[in-house]
């Protein structure tokens, strides 16, 4: 992962996975887990982009 890849997963979690993966599954899950609570977007998209 990049420096920016970083910076975005913390920031917006949604934004980081829009980037790598573009719209699909993967965008919507991290959309409800970041309105759900900002710490489980931000695990999620270091899960997602880790793979």
């Amino acid at each position: 992962m990049s420096i920016l890849t970083i910076v975005l997963s913390i920031l917006l979690p949604p934004l980081a996975v829009f980037l790598k993966h573009g719209v699909g599954t993967e965008l919507l899950i991290s959309i409800l887990l970041t309105l759900i609570g900002w710490l489980p977007g931000v695990i999620y998209v270091f899960y997602v982009n880790s793979k």
